[in-house]
């Protein structure tokens, strides 16, 4: 039985843990030893009742303040760097890290003698220095690095045992996705998930359901309430009565089962998404989507087809758009139909078994 040892950052719903979850969760299942290394509470944690699964936690959290965040971030990797050191003798071991920021333990994996694997989800080569920095280390320490889309590892100056295995949905989850076009036309609601970031652009997401007042607009924020007040209050956010605004969840299938379209409104100015977890998501459950026009996210969306790209500075245009779909259900039920043959495309076990192949 080949022995994992696992490394994530930050624990929590966002959409590289819960990736990482599911490939998990397969691995698991196959019999695989994990020992998983990350931050306290999240996704990662509904795993606990394994009985071939070790966590190691610490706590870890973000800060408003940038040298404070940096600060924590450097201390968990001197952590996880000596930490790594347990499984010096272990031979069968590999090291699998998850994105870019565990850079300690994969250092400290290489000094050893481990196989390392990089599950790479971001593209550094649109952030900022530091993550660039991070990439160049990746591509010195990995075995084998996994892109997540074509567009993400165009980017990466190392071309070799560099492979492309686009994420997919838990079984699970999917089976509770309840796809129903006619009822979905007729609620009229635009849901989008996201973060306080102002990249993501909740900020217009606001003003989209101010503009549009005969639709039910739902964001789901992947914060805490008491930071969404915080930030409602520091931005001076008005919040028209059609717009209802969710903190973090735990289980967001039932936001995808009363909707009738998602956004990505990511500002590809500022970022740029390297896959659309919650784009596939959506169409998994039969919704059209709007994404940005750049990345990995758009490689999934056909215009007209699926869904539409449509940058957040044409916030008119996506305006237009979600009222043409939301007045027109021949166009809607087309576009409904199409999403979601576009997502039975995405396999699961297709995925855990290609990942696996690498180790």
């Amino acid at each position: 039985m080949r022995h994992i040892v696992c490394f994530h950052l930050y624990n929590d719903y966002s959409g590289s843990p819960k990736v990482l979850k599911m490939v998990l969760e397969g691995m698991l299942r196959k019999g695989y030893r994990i020992d998983l290394v990350s931050s306290k509470g999240g996704a990662l944690d509904e795993l606990l009742h394994y009985p071939n699964l070790q966590k190691h936690s610490y706590p870890y959290r973000f800060s408003s303040n940038g040298a404070v965040t940096m600060l924590r971030y450097c201390l968990v990797q001197l952590y996880t760097f000596f930490l790594s050191f347990r499984w010096l003798f272990r031979k069968d071991v590999v090291f699998y890290i998850n994105t870019l920021l565990p850079a300690g333990p994969a250092l400290a994996g290489r000094l050893m003698g481990k196989r390392v694997i990089y599950h790479y989800h971001e593209n550094a080569f649109v952030k900022g220095s530091f993550y660039k920095l991070l990439a160049g280390v990746m591509q010195k320490l990995a075995h084998e690095i996994i892109c997540v889309s074509a567009y993400q590892a165009s980017f990466l100056p190392r071309k070799e045992r560099v492979t492309v295995i686009p994420n997919t949905l838990p079984k699970e989850f999917a089976s509770r996705l309840k796809p129903n076009k006619e009822a979905a036309f007729e609620r009229k609601r635009i849901l989008m998930l996201g973060s306080l970031k102002l990249y993501k652009s909740p900020l217009e997401f606001t003003s989209l359901a101010q503009q549009l007042q005969q639709f039910a607009f739902e964001l789901i924020v992947n914060d805490t309430q008491k930071n969404i007040d915080l930030f409602i209050t520091e931005h001076k956010v008005n919040i028209s009565k059609n717009l209802t605004i969710y903190p973090r969840q735990s289980d967001v299938a039932p936001f995808y089962n009363r909707a009738s379209l998602v956004l990505n409104l990511t500002n590809k100015k500022q970022a740029v998404e390297t896959f659309g977890l919650t784009t596939l998501e959506a169409m998994s459950a039969g919704l059209p989507v709007i994404v940005p026009t750049e990345g990995g996210i758009a490689e999934m969306v056909e215009d007209g087809v699926n869904g539409y790209k449509i940058d957040v500075q044409n916030l008119n245009s996506i305006a237009e758009c979600i009222d043409q779909m939301l007045s027109n259900q021949e166009l809607y039920t087309k576009l409904s139909d199409n999403a979601l043959r576009y997502a039975e495309k995405y396999n699961a076990d297709a995925m855990i078994d290609g990942i696996l192949s690498h180790f």
